[in-house]
């Protein structure tokens, strides 16, 4: 049996602390040294407060029936806590809790039952289920309401099912007369001249023993709609390609005129606008559009002078794939983003408008919140949710860290335009996604998209390879077209009409588009024979060879640097030599060269082969030495010392645990400290609060634990918890050290608030003067 919290966690098997490591990962950044120190993180308030913020409403539920319970440190059972709910007969779902809440620490038992961890009174506050003050001197026997004064009983059921304090009537009223009376008999207590408190004895006995009115152990399921399943996958596929089409359509734009990013950060509002206009959708979704491409890496920022936004080479592999790979490419980014787009169009702080990529639109908890939903999407398959249904879901289990509902609906929104669910429903692609990583915001590699891209292939519509080529200079696609036909009626026509099947036009514009992607016209006009079940058209084949011809009549192309010359025999073999061949050699003329190379590296070239040159200005008058300019390695700019990594894996736990156990159990007592062998192996040892201040004061003595702060605040918060006293050498006003025996009564804000039983007075000393403190027995 063990007596104190401290106690308990030592007594922790390696197992036990892994899982405690596990349940609670802050616990072990920055990692504690000794296993008391660990104790003492885990009672802390910013801690315990991280864990309630991850609890469902069952288990908080639990937790505060067990701390009304256990007022005076009295252990409490399973079965009393379930009969304290409302719920006799779920005594063993109310056990499963409690052993979930042992396993993160967040209750602990010695043998005779379970008590509440240390500090969780003060994070779940003082009323805990909305009871009042345990008494200083509880009564004996059951407060008696049966003889009450009129006026009283409306009183007190008014105070029973919290809060727990009143504000007292005026003076010379029958409500003041009967809140005296009250007072009077014990039923209320005052807490100052104008608020009365309902004690927990009377707050329990006017709820029948009950600390809740409903016991809430289950979370809720919603009626929502039902939704066939076949359904739900054929609106999700038609959801998912269109996305992945409107992505490859903003690529190919952006490739050919790429947007200037804004000095901020991010997508102006003219190109935002131009670029719904070009996916022909509204600008929210157009938003999304830009995002998903962002998160998938399939745009950026290219870092120039002035900045725009480019397709990366990613973006060339992506469009290698197939629908289903890209769709599951740009989901597995959806789910792991931590990018808000319902947000663009909003206003921050300061009044300025959010845009697309802008830097502040990044928030950590997005990845969580978007599993959080899909996990509420899935309890519940075959049903559409509003959102609303998904809130009440949330707020039951995480009730004191409840989502916004803006943040909420924009997540609904974007799982609908994406395809993850399909008319309210989870899909059948977004449930693999789902299943792909539990957390990805924790998965150290990400979720893997090959299940959810086969998922999504399985509901997709058959594909087509071919075009229905009419006279009118339209086209009609029967079908999903391949990548491949995609690819080449999205550049060479435009879309008319999109359905069960795609009508395309093509136009002098449309097929200059094509040319301007590196085709030919005869190379065209093969393509499309070849994917067209009928001859092409002769006005088709008319458009293509009159906009070829004019557009191969005039060139326009770039160069760096040229060579001429008076006789062209000089010139001869130049541009066709290979070893000259990273030039970039182009004859323009019999005499002359382009080069796509600085001036100087050519005129160097040259003068390696041999050749006699000279360097001229754009005047044609010949130039001096030409000093080059030194080159500069870009990716050195980009090297940033790199943010460190928190490593919460099994492997490093495991460590951790391991010099925990080894710390506690290579302790040894220090000279003249007092105590026996604790249960590590370890003894009750003097501690210092002043290492993390530098060196203690001349002529301390400080035992074993000395550079451990945590160990001595976790011995001062145990003396609180058990009134005990505790011997303190504290630096005084002279400079030395100064030992005596105290009994804490506070200890807050940096100071220790004690007693001193042997001068019977009271004084508060700064943390930071406290050389060492050792437990009396």
């Amino acid at each position: 049996m063990v007596g104190s919290y401290t106690e308990w966690v030592r007594h922790r098997t390696d197992d036990e602390l892994l899982a405690l490591l596990s349940a609670r990962p802050d616990l072990s950044t920055p990692a504690p040294s000794t296993l008391r120190s660990l104790a003492a993180r885990a009672a802390s308030r910013t801690s315990l407060d991280r864990a309630l913020s991850h609890l469902d409403a069952g288990t908080l539920q639990v937790l505060e029936s067990l701390l009304a319970l256990s007022d005076g440190g009295r252990p409490v059972g399973a079965e009393e806590v379930a009969a304290a709910l409302g719920a006799p007969g779920a005594s063993t779902a109310v056990g499963r809790l409690l052993d979930a809440a042992r396993t993160a620490a967040l209750v602990w038992d010695d043998g005779d039952g379970v008590h509440p961890a240390p500090g969780l009174d003060e994070v779940l506050g003082p009323y805990p289920a909305g009871l009042g003050p345990v008494r200083d001197a509880p009564p004996t026997a059951p407060p008696a309401l049966d003889d009450l004064p009129p006026g009283a009983r409306p009183i007190l059921d008014a105070l029973a099912w919290g809060p727990p304090v009143g504000v007292v009537p005026p003076p010379g009223t029958a409500p003041r007369d009967a809140v005296d009376a009250l007072v009077g008999s014990g039923l209320l207590l005052r807490s100052d001249g104008r608020h009365v408190l309902l004690p927990r004895d009377v707050g329990l006995t006017l709820r029948d023993g009950r600390t809740h009115r409903e016991p809430d152990l289950a979370p809720p399921r919603p009626t929502g709609r039902e939704v066939p399943a076949a359904g739900a996958d054929a609106e999700a596929a038609t959801a998912a390609l269109e996305t992945v089409r409107q992505v490859a359509r903003l690529i190919t734009s952006w490739d050919d005129a790429p947007p200037a990013t804004l000095r901020a950060g991010g997508l102006g509002v003219r190109d935002l606008r131009r670029t719904a206009l070009l996916l022909d959708t509204d600008e929210p979704t157009a938003a999304l559009v830009v995002e998903l491409a962002a998160s998938a890496g399939l745009v950026t920022d290219d870092g120039d002078a002035p900045a725009s936004y480019v397709p990366t080479t990613r973006a060339d592999t992506w469009e290698e794939h197939d629908d289903a790979e890209r769709w599951a490419w740009l989901a597995t980014a959806w789910l792991t983003s931590r990018r808000t787009p319902w947000q663009v169009g909003s206003r921050d702080e300061k009044g300025v408008l959010r845009a697309p990529l802008s830097p502040d639109l990044h928030r950590p908890w997005v990845p969580r919140l978007r599993a959080q939903v899909l996990d509420a999407l899935a309890a519940q398959p075959g049903t559409a949710l509003t959102p609303d249904d998904v809130l009440a879901v949330l707020r039951w289990h995480s009730p004191r860290a409840v989502p916004p509902e803006a943040a909420l609906a924009g997540l609904l929104r974007e799982a609908s335009l994406l395809g993850v669910t399909g008319a309210g429903a989870l899909s059948s692609p977004g449930a693999a996604l789902r299943r792909s990583g539990t957390d990805p915001a924790t998965t150290p590699d990400g979720p893997d998209p090959t299940d959810a891209a086969r998922a999504l292939r399985v509901v997709l519509p058959t594909e087509v390879d071919e075009v229905l080529l009419q006279g009118d200079l339209t086209g009609i696609v029967p079908g999903r077209p391949s990548p491949g036909l995609a690819r080449l009626l999205d550049q060479a026509a435009d879309v008319e009409s999109r359905g069960a099947a795609t009508t395309v036009r093509f136009s002098t514009a449309s097929v200059t588009r094509a040319l301007d992607h590196g085709r030919s016209g005869p190379e065209l006009l093969a393509e499309l024979a070849d994917r067209s079940p009928v001859p092409v058209p002769q006005p088709l084949e008319y458009l293509v060879k009159d906009t070829a011809r004019r557009h191969e009549a005039v060139r326009v192309g770039s160069a760096t640097s040229y060579v001429r010359a008076a006789d062209p025999t000089a010139l001869a073999g130049l541009a066709d030599d290979p070893r000259l061949a990273g030039l970039g050699l182009v004859r323009l003329a019999p005499t002359v060269l382009a080069a796509a190379v600085p001036a100087a590296e050519l005129h160097e070239a040259l003068r390696e082969r041999g050749l006699l040159s000279g360097l001229e200005g754009p005047d044609g008058r010949p130039l001096g030495p030409v000093r080059r300019s030194v080159r500069l390695d870009r990716t050195a700019w980009s090297r940033r010392p790199a943010a460190p990594v928190r490593d919460t894996t099994a492997e490093a736990r495991t460590a951790l645990v391991a010099r925990l156990r080894g710390t506690s159990a290579g302790s040894t007592s220090p000279s003249g400290s007092n105590g026996a062998a604790l249960p590590d192996g370890g003894t009750p040892a003097r501690v210092s609060l002043s290492a993390g201040d530098g060196p203690p004061a001349a002529g301390a003595v400080v035992g074993h634990g000395a550079s451990e702060p945590g160990d001595a605040l976790a011995v001062l918060h145990d003396a609180l918890r058990e009134g005990r006293t505790v011997r303190i050498e504290m630096v005084g006003g002279s400079g030395t050290l100064v030992r005596r025996e105290l009994k804490p009564m506070r200890l807050d804000g940096g100071r220790l608030r004690a007693l001193d039983p042997q001068r019977e007075a009271e004084l508060t000393v700064a943390v930071h003067r406290i050389a060492s403190v050792e437990p009396v027995d």
